[in-house]
C-alpha cells in the first residue's frame, strides 16, 4: 500500500490529470443526487419490496444503482441510449450506407453516427419507461395514471435518460476512462453498502457453507477476471531499415499487443439491454385485450421466467455480441494496411492480405476463449444460487456485476497510467 502512495501523489500532481479525474467525480456526484430524486405524483411505498422480490428488476435495480427502486428522474439508466446505439450498430450490416459513414469516413462520419444514436435515445426512453410503467401497474406496484400524469412520467424519464447520456459523453470527452462504463460502475458501487447491510440483517447461520461458498468463488472470479483482462496475444512485428541522407531509420523490433478478451465489459451490457426489452414488450402487449397479443405476452413471460432458458440465451447472446462488437471496433484490414505504411512487417507472413489474414486468425481464437470466458462469468451467479439455495445475495458478488466493476478499474488504470507515462512519469 506505501508503495502506491507516491504513484497517487504523482498523478494528482499533473494539472491536467487531476482535473480530469475530479471531474469524473464531479459528474458520480450529480448523478448520485439525480438517482435520489423521485418523480412527481408517484408514490413508492411498495416500490422497494417488488424490486427486492423480482430476480430480473433486482438486478437491474443494483445495476441503475437504485434508480429504480427509487423512482427517480433517471431510473432507465443508460438503457436507452445502449439500445439506440445497439440498434445502429447491428443496422451497419444490413445498411452499406452507414457501415460507409462508421467507418469509412474517419471522425466526421462518427460523429453523425453517433448524433443518429442520441436522437434514438429519445423514443426508445419513451417506450421503455411505458413498459416498465405497464409491468408496475400489472403488478400492483403503482396505481393507474390519468393521462397527464402518464405524459409528464414519460417527458420526465425520456430527458433523464438523454441526462445520462450527456453526462456519459462529458466523462468521454473531458474525463478520462469510457463515461458508459463508469456511470454503470457508479451505480453498482453505490449500491454495495446497502446490500452488504441486507445480507448481515438477514443472516442465516444454518446458510454459513452457502455464504462461504460464494465468497471463495467471489475471489477466484477477482483473479480469474483480473488474469483474463490483463492476457494478451504479443505478435511480433519488424521494422525495415530506411535510409534518409545520413540517418537510418528503423530496423527494430516491437511486438502488436491483441487481447484475449478485446471486447471488454460491452458484450454483458448489449446482452443485458436486449433482454430486458422482450420483457417490457410482454408487459405492453398483456395490456392490450386482444387475445393473441395476450398469448404472444404470456409465452415471452414464460421463456423469460424460465432460469435455464433466460441463462442459455444470456450465455449465447454475451458470445455473439463479443464477436460483433469486435468486429465493429477491430478491423484487422485497417492494421495490416498501416503496418506496411509505416515500413512494419509480422516475421514470416508477407504484407498486405495475408498479413490481415493472419491477424484475422489469431482474433478468432482470442475472441473464443474471450467470449466463453465473459459468458461463463455472466451466469455463474444463476448457477451457483441453483445449486446453493441462496437467494439475493448472489447480487453482492454478482458475476456481471463483478466482471463490470474489476473490468472498468482496470481500463481506467490503464488509462492514468499511459497518460502518466506519455508526461515522463517512467518510473509510473
Amino acid at each position: 500500500m506505501i508503495s502506491w502512495f507516491p504513484k497517487v501523489i504523482n498523478i494528482f500532481k499533473n494539472k491536467e490529470l487531476r482535473r480530469k479525474i475530479l471531474f469524473v467525480f464531479f459528474v458520480f456526484i450529480v448523478f448520485r443526487l439525480a438517482a435520489n430524486i423521485p418523480i412527481p405524483g408517484i408514490y413508492k411505498s411498495q416500490l422497494e419490496q417488488f424490486f427486492n422480490n423480482s430476480q430480473l428488476f433486482g438486478f437491474l435495480n443494483i445495476f441503475s444503482g437504485g434508480t429504480l427502486s427509487n423512482f427517480s428522474i433517471v431510473l432507465l439508466g443508460m438503457g436507452p441510449y445502449i439500445t439506440a446505439v445497439i440498434v445502429f450498430q447491428l443496422a451497419t450490416m444490413i445498411f452499406p450506407g452507414l457501415e460507409r459513414m462508421y467507418k469509412e469516413e474517419g471522425e466526421q462520419g462518427r460523429k453523425k453516427f453517433n448524433q443518429y444514436a442520441r436522437v434514438a435515445t429519445i423514443p426508445l426512453a419513451a417506450l421503455q419507461g411505458y413498459g416498465m410503467l405497464a409491468i408496475l401497474q400489472s403488478q400492483n406496484v403503482i396505481a393507474q395514471l390519468s393521462s397527464l400524469s402518464l405524459i409528464n412520467f414519460l417527458v420526465t424519464v425520456s430527458a433523464g435518460a438523454v441526462f445520462l447520456m450527456w453526462l456519459g459523453e462529458l466523462i468521454s470527452e473531458r474525463g478520462i476512462g469510457n463515461g458508459v462504463s463508469l456511470l454503470i460502475f457508479a451505480g453498482i458501487v453505490a449500491r454495495l453498502p446497502r446490500s452488504l447491510g441486507q445480507t448481515i440483517i438477514t443472516w442465516d447461520i444454518s446458510k454459513l457453507p452457502s455464504y462461504l461458498v460464494f465468497v471463495a468463488v467471489a475471489i477466484l472470479m477477482i483473479g480469474v477476471v483480473v488474469a483474463i483482462n490483463e492476457a494478451r496475444r504479443n505478435i511480433p512485428v519488424s521494422y525495415t531499415k530506411r535510409v534518409r541522407g545520413a540517418k537510418v531509420y528503423g530496423g527494430t523490433s516491437s511486438y502488436l499487443p491483441m487481447n484475449i478478451n478485446p471486447a471488454g465489459v460491452m458484450p454483458i451490457i448489449f446482452a443485458l439491454a436486449i433482454l430486458m426489452f422482450p420483457q417490457i414488450i410482454g408487459q405492453v402487449l398483456a395490456g392490450t385485450g386482444n387475445s393473441i397479443l395476450v398469448m404472444i405476452a404470456a409465452k415471452i413471460t414464460w421463456f423469460l421466467s424460465n432460469r435455464w432458458l433466460y441463462g442459455m440465451s444470456y450465455f449465447f447472446l454475451v458470445i455473439g455480441f463479443t464477436y460483433f462488437y469486435t468486429a465493429i471496433t477491430f478491423d484487422p484490414k485497417n492494421i495490416a494496411s498501416n503496418l506496411q505504411k509505416s515500413g512494419g512487417f509480422i516475421p514470416g507472413i508477407r504484407p498486405g492480405k495475408p498479413t490481415s489474414s493472419y491477424l484475422h486468425y489469431v482474433l478468432r481464437k482470442c475472441l473464443f476463449v474471450g467470449a466463453i470466458f465473459l459468458a461463463s462469468v455472466a451466469v455463474m451467479p444463476s448457477l451457483i444460487q441453483g445449486s446453493t439455495g441462496v437467494a439475493g445475495f448472489n447480487f453482492l458478488i454478482g458475476g456481471t456485476a463483478l466482471l463490470i466493476v474489476v473490468s472498468v478499474v482496470l481500463d481506467t488504470l490503464r488509462q492514468i497510467k499511459s497518460q502518466m507515462e506519455m508526461r515522463g512519469y517512467e518510473s509510473f
